[in-house]
């Protein structure tokens, strides 16, 4: 060991391989680790997303997607908080209107904290669609939702149009959500083949939040770290168009309502739009079971001998054409029978009776 100048066979060893420890030290340094790959980082949009790994390669291209989506976006503060409130009180109308029945079959939709009101044209989504994915979605039958109501159109409808936000009879299809704390809406794509664009929407009760390309997980329900958190405040129009409306998805997440939030979307069916077949729809669903028939109710007081005199006189005719030598043992089994049904009282009676009939039989 003197021979060598090495005290310790590790000292040696880093003598040999001096490059393993300098990279040891810089590898924190430079976002590396020897091998050309980018350290992973951690971090988080706000303290209620869950903890996310990134790359930096990654991080860079999910802010490259996010400003295609903002480029897409238009918003304007459009309502003041008069015409807020104002807008807000022809929605708690809608509200108890559908809380009342009356509307149309398929007007309202619910689901756990969110209600969703069709008004002009409605579709089936979601769990209504028979087979599921993109472009499975049908409008409904004409006439199964109820009409735009009026006051959307002087109030919301015309005010956009005034603004140069849409053009003037663009709108055919008024649908408002209602959220209540903690609701939410999944992940989506409004339907390419359903709605033409761009897509319109206002904001009304509260502020909130419409986030882009989140992925969903239900059983406890967990949201993915989105490419996009974009505010949407009380009064505020939106509108997509381009990628942030045709590429990417967009969803509202449950931690982004935090109040009764309620958003009015404003849309356009195409002319081609699939709607809902009446001989296709009629016969995919399952055949009905047979109604049983109910027994008709009489108003006569019941005769407890009723049920069994037919059977008694039949008997007495098979008793007189018979020989003398078979009657007692025609006449037991008679009474086994009898006795099963009724009591031994009820028996006698007939038996009197029966003697008596046998006898004026005989007298003709």
């Amino acid at each position: 060991m003197a021979a060598t100048g090495f005290s310790d066979l590790r000292d040696k060893l880093k003598s040999m391989t001096p490059h393993r420890e300098e990279t040891y030290k810089d590898k924190n340094v430079d976002g590396t680790n020897g091998s050309g790959k980018v350290r992973k980082r951690k971090f988080r949009e706000s303290d209620e997303d869950e903890v996310v790994e990134h790359s930096d390669e990654t991080r860079e291209s999910r802010e490259q997607e996010a400003r295609r989506v903002k480029i897409d976006i238009v918003q304007k503060g459009l309502f003041s908080l008069e015409e807020c409130a104002l807008i807000e009180d022809k929605i708690d109308e809608v509200v108890a209107i559908g809380e009342a029945g009356q509307y149309r079959e398929h007007t309202v939709d619910r689901a756990p904290l969110r209600n969703k009101y069709f008004f002009g044209e409605g579709y089936t989504y979601g769990a209504q669609l028979e087979k599921r994915g993109p472009g499975q979605e049908r409008l409904y039958r004409k006439g199964e939702v109820d009409d735009i109501p009026a006051w959307v159109d002087e109030l919301v409808i015309k005010r956009l149009v005034s603004d140069g936000i849409i053009p003037e009879g663009y709108v055919n299809s008024a649908v408002i959500n209602d959220y209540q704390p903690g609701g939410c809406i999944v992940s989506h794509v409004d339907p390419l083949h359903i709605f033409a664009r761009p897509i319109v929407s206002v904001s009304f009760f509260s502020d909130s939040a419409l986030s882009f390309g989140c992925r969903f997980q239900f059983k406890p329900i967990r949201v993915s770290e989105p490419v996009l958190v974009l505010p949407v405040t009380r009064g505020s129009v939106t509108v997509l168009s381009g990628y942030a409306a045709d590429e990417i998805t967009h969803c509202i997440r449950p931690q982004d309502i935090k109040e009764r939030r309620a958003v009015i979307i404003l849309r356009k069916t195409r002319p081609d739009a699939p709607r809902l077949d009446v001989d296709r729809t009629l016969s995919s669903l399952p055949p009905e079971r047979p109604i049983p028939l109910k027994a008709k109710r009489s108003r006569r007081r019941a005769d407890p001998d009723a049920a069994h005199r037919p059977r008694v006189l039949e008997m007495d005719k098979e008793e007189n054409q018979r020989p003398s030598h078979s009657h007692h043992r025609r006449h037991s089994n008679s009474s086994s029978s009898e006795n099963y049904w009724r009591r031994g009282q009820e028996y006698d009676k007939h038996k009197e009776s029966s003697e008596r009939r046998k006898v004026k039989m005989r007298r003709h």
